[in-house]
């Protein structure tokens, strides 16, 4: 006990591989594990997931191995006691959304790639190439405005993007400029559609899916994407499982 609680007061280790405070033996059990869950926020768990998976998605556009202490560091943080939780499930919604396997090549020093798995089921197009962190961008997108009841005031996308440390205001460096990626690319390939609000003083704008965004997914397939996110059950949401459904 003691030990963890100067782990935790001391911060990472500096060391190359700034792992050395999270070595295989600190490792909680799986019990362990599933009595931290239930301490934790559950809301804040599944934020980590969903930033782990953008974390991992953004790496992977610049093909560079991924250190599991920058994943602490950078991600997990205070919640490094269901790291193996976070990570598993951030495995499953790559792999079963994005055709993506996080694989471990060095078990030592702890180092990740993720690697083309098998062609996504039939009814799931939106097909993994060399555009897939953008993808991803979108498909937050659409699921978001999707479980809002299918459209969204811009206020309202911006600050969910915002909580997945996506700004609008500022340059990624794997998207470029955001708000033009979203509100120009996005709309000139029909994933999108932006329509101004009337009688709004600044302008608001409502975001809706495009035609292409029908026709390359659907919304069975985005709800199961949030339902894999959340830990979740679709009939969760009863609303847009029937409508998901019809």
């Amino acid at each position: 006990m003691s030990q963890r609680k100067r782990s935790r007061g001391s911060g990472f280790s500096q060391g190359d591989d700034g792992d050395e405070d999270f070595n295989l033996s600190q490792m909680p059990t799986h019990s362990q594990v599933q009595r931290n869950l239930e301490r934790r926020s559950q809301d804040q768990v599944n934020q980590k997931v969903s930033e782990l998976v953008q974390f991992l998605l953004v790496k992977d556009q610049k093909k560079i191995p991924i250190k599991r202490a920058d994943i602490l560091k950078k991600v997990i943080r205070e919640y490094k006691d269901v790291y193996s939780e976070i990570i598993n499930r951030a495995g499953r919604i790559l792999q079963q959304v994005f055709g993506l396997q996080l694989v471990e090549i060095d078990t030592k020093h702890h180092i990740y790639i993720l690697t083309s798995d098998l062609p996504r089921a039939e009814g799931e197009n939106l097909h993994q190439d060399n555009q897939t962190a953008k993808l991803g961008l979108l498909i937050v997108i659409l699921s978001f405005i999707f479980m809002k009841g299918n459209s969204a005031k811009d206020s309202a996308v911006w600050e969910f993007l915002r909580r997945l440390r996506v700004q609008p205001g500022e340059r990624h460096e794997v998207f470029g400029d955001v708000k033009k990626l979203v509100t120009e690319e996005f709309v000139r390939q029909k994933y999108l559609e932006i329509t101004p609000i009337p009688l709004t003083d600044p302008p608001e704008f409502n975001y809706q899916w495009g035609p292409r965004a029908a026709k390359e997914t659907s919304k069975r397939d985005v709800l199961r994407f949030v339902a894999k996110v959340q830990g979740k059950d679709p009939t969760f949401w009863m609303s847009q499982y029937t409508e998901a459904e019809a």
